[in-house]
């Protein structure tokens, strides 16, 4: 019942006229205070005189307050703005009073009620400060007090202890509905360690223990600082995971709503955060002269890449938009969701990027001036037992739409490559790198201009880790890991389309553009973090098991070829292999031969013929290292 009757009571707020008579109330009661302590608080002065200049008082408090409107702010709320206010408002209060004070003894000679002691204004002014500021504050705690008294509380330590932090606890105190409770802070910075602000102490990360957790009822963190590393927000994030911790964190300043923060935009601490880099941001105004009024085609478009690709193009006022896949239930999904958002001048084409004549009727049909080609097979174990499917997709599907590109004279042809590219160690990761080589070759045969671009793994794309450990949590684990010092490079879906639309409109032809990805991060700890974001606790709730390296899987990717180097581009974050020389005559030939090898052929010859091509392609945990050994 009691309960009942202070949410009531919470969900209402006083009228301001009647917040203005308590202001008002408390300015009477300080000026009669005034004059106590002027005459050391003896009744020595003359009380009917005070009582006349009550209600000059009065009117001159009003007047004040009302100009300041400090009789509008909700008091529950009390602020630092609400706090200036009021001193702005016994000011004036103030210099009134002085100013009637000098014009009666300036032009009345009798005693007037206009005349008050300057001493007493004075006391009045600061007596009126303490009394309106510590008046408001004692109501706002005490309805905290009760409010919070009734209802569940979460303790929680605020991470930051400078400006953003000081925000982000005036934000949790002046929302009484939050049911928080910041009980310290914690901080990098030595010299605010064992400081107090609002008499709240200011821990390091180190003294964060155990102990302390549940001596303070600690449940969660808010990580507050707008400019932390991505690594540093890594390292924080684990330690406090760690301790069965959740973590929050504060949104960038910049998505506020009307520069403020409110509780309900702190949120959980999400994957994507814990990338250990910063993520990409490309502003480049010539994207729109690059896709205006074209004709583009997306090959592998149903795909993970593919998809967000056409996404990306679709804020574009492109000519037309041809979608290529063979995968006719996932085609038709995206299809719908562009009928959905009214996006029109899109075409479906189900063909398969092996079938050359296909291919180059529908070049001929819509003729595309921008190509970007995302068809590919990725999984590595798959194609390591499949590695004809690897070459005739990955080599032959490429081989077939660059030089119908060529063919039809299209402006640009952009490759969507991978890091398994890299001094690959399996058939996936080779394949790839020579479908890089084979558009090298290309370059000056014709009108197209063919740029590459390579990336790490995607977050959420088909196949990727991320789904696999969410199926995997849904299901109550184990969560398998096949190493456990097992890293890979990391980026999100849009970052990484982002980066091909922008390879699109800076390349000029034969570049192979990559990404500074930042720190590589362990899988081992992005499965203890998923386990632990989920709610749950690593080992109790999920264990993690390690499977072993699958067959051709490397331990550490590399962005880089053995013999390559970067020059920069006008954003840091985007860089261009320097290639060493390649035999262009040579190697084309070596392709053709490879793209026409039979269904019938034999495995373990089709990847002997792969590592003619690419010499640095060592196997690793395969069955195809018998072929290394001969080398």
């Amino acid at each position: 019942m009691l309960i009942n009757f202070l949410n009531k009571i919470s969900q209402k707020y006083a009228s301001k006229w009647l917040v203005l008579l308590f202001d008002i109330a408390i300015v009477i009661v300080t000026f009669f205070l005034a004059y106590l302590i002027r005459f050391n608080f003896q009744i020595e002065f003359d009380l009917i005189t005070v009582i006349y200049q009550i209600p000059y008082v009065v009117v001159i408090s009003a007047i004040s307050f009302i100009a300041v409107g400090s009789y509008k702010g909700v008091v529950r709320f009390t602020g630092f703005k609400d706090i200036v206010n009021i001193i702005i408002g016994a000011n004036i209060l103030a210099t009134i009073l002085i100013f009637f004070t000098f014009i009666s003894r300036r032009f009345f000679y009798e005693e007037s009620i206009f005349d008050v002691s300057g001493s007493i204004i004075y006391i009045h002014l600061l007596l009126n400060i303490l009394f309106l500021i510590g008046a408001k504050l004692f109501i706002k705690s005490i309805y905290h007090y009760i409010i919070q008294d009734f209802k569940d509380v979460s303790n929680v330590l605020i991470f930051g202890a400078g400006n953003s932090g000081m925000l982000t606890y005036d934000a949790i105190q002046n929302d009484s509905k939050n049911g928080l409770e910041v009980v310290g802070f914690i901080d990098d910075d030595e010299r605010k360690i064992d400081k107090k602000i609002n008499l709240l102490r200011v821990y390091n990360l180190e003294s964060i223990d155990l102990d302390f957790i549940e001596k303070n009822k600690v449940e969660d963190v808010i990580i507050s600082i707008q400019s932390i590393e991505p690594t540093r927000l890594l390292q924080i994030t684990t330690s406090l995971f760690s301790l069965g911790l959740k973590v929050k964190i504060v949104p960038p300043v910049q998505n506020w709503i009307d520069g403020d923060l409110s509780v309900g935009q702190i949120k959980e601490v999400k994957i994507e955060d814990l990338l250990g880099r910063d993520p990409i941001s490309i502003k480049n105004p010539t994207l729109e002269d690059q896709y205006d009024n074209q004709v583009i085609l997306v090959t592998g478009a149903a795909g993970s890449i593919g998809s967000e690709i056409c996404r990306k193009i679709s804020l574009y006022n492109f000519k037309k938009l041809i979608l290529v896949d063979n995968a006719e239930s996932a085609l038709y999904d995206i299809q719908q969701e562009f009928k959905q958002q009214n996006i029109e001048n899109i075409e479906i084409v189900v063909a398969d990027v092996r079938n050359k004549v296909r291919i180059d009727q529908i070049f001929n049909l819509y003729k595309p001036k921008v190509v970007f080609h995302a068809a590919a097979y990725k999984h590595v174990p798959l194609m390591e037992n499949n590695p004809y499917e690897a070459v005739s997709v990955n080599i032959g599907g490429t081989k077939n739409v660059a030089d119908i590109a060529v063919k039809h004279s299209v402006d640009k042809f952009v490759l969507i490559s991978t890091d398994k590219a890299v001094n690959p160690t399996n058939v996936m990761g080779a394949t790839k790198r020579i479908a890089e080589l084979y558009v090298t070759c290309l370059k000056g045969k014709g009108h197209t201009k063919f740029i590459t671009t390579r990336f790490g793994n995607v977050l959420g794309s088909n196949g990727s880790v991320i789904p696999l450990f969410k199926k995997q949590i849904e299901k109550g684990g184990p969560l398998t890991v096949t190493h456990k010092d097992i890293t890979r490079y990391f980026m999100t879906i849009p970052e990484a389309c982002q980066l091909v639309l922008e390879a699109a409109a800076m390349g000029n032809g034969g570049e192979i553009f990559v990404f500074d990805m930042g720190e590589p991060i362990k899988i081992f700890n992005l499965a203890t973090n998923m386990i632990i974001l989920s709610g749950l606790r690593y080992p109790e709730d999920i264990d993690i098991k390690i499977t072993g390296l699958r067959p051709g899987e490397k331990i550490y990717e590399e962005l880089l070829a053995d013999g390559e180097n970067t020059k920069k581009t006008y954003h840091e974050k985007i860089m261009i292999a320097k290639s060493r020389y390649v035999d262009t005559i040579e190697v084309e030939k070596k392709i053709n031969k490879l793209s026409n090898v039979s269904i019938l052929t034999q495995p373990l010859e089709i990847v002997s013929l792969i590592k003619i091509l690419i010499p640095e392609y060592i196997s690793n945990n395969s069955t195809y290292e018998v072929l290394d050994i001969k080398k």
